[in-house]
């Protein structure tokens, strides 16, 4: 018994071990999905937060016409990555607006004019509300909306140059 007893805790630190580096091979998938997807965009009246840019308002959004509605910050870093390929998306025809949260608008007219601007309206998320109430877990989020106002697909992360194909073939698919 007492010969068990010494090996008790090689093999509580074998045990300890192998679920660590199972971890490391197979790490869990901790992406946050919206509970929107399916349902139809939430009401949101968002002022404007960029001179000569309108802000969001979901009631008078074109009906008909599929979009990409962003959720992005200019203190976020890797909205800064994502920003060549929101244009690329917005050459490609997709119409592409916005929702800055926690932002101000020296800091997003810098951000704009440094990276581009591929937004049609950036409606200002001072307090994050709008960003909750898609089911947003934080930025940058990228979600297709469909012809008739419903959200039916949402990107978690900054959008690389491997997934703007994809983007554009949901948002064909929204149509």
């Amino acid at each position: 018994m007492k010969k068990l007893l010494i090996w008790l805790p090689l093999a509580l630190f074998v045990l300890v071990f192998a679920l660590v580096v199972n971890g490391l091979i197979e790490p869990s998938d901790r992406i946050v999905r919206s509970a929107m997807i399916g349902k139809p965009l939430p009401a949101m009246q968002l002022p404007a937060i960029v001179d000569g840019k309108p802000g969001l308002d979901t009631a008078l959004l074109p009906k008909g016409k599929p979009r990409l509605l962003n959720v992005f910050a200019s203190w976020c870093i890797p909205c800064v990555a994502e920003a060549p390929q929101l244009l690329k998306l917005r050459q490609a025809g997709a119409e592409i607006d916005a929702i800055a949260v926690r932002d101000t608008a020296p800091a997003l007219q810098a951000f704009l004019a440094r990276n581009g601007d591929p937004y049609t309206r950036i409606g200002d998320d001072a307090a994050m509300r709008a960003q909750l109430s898609l089911g947003s877990s934080g930025v940058p989020e990228t979600f297709v909306i469909d012809a008739r106002g419903v959200i039916v697909d949402q990107h978690v992360g900054d959008i690389r140059a491997e997934d703007v194909p994809r983007l554009l073939a949901a948002l064909e698919k929204a149509r």
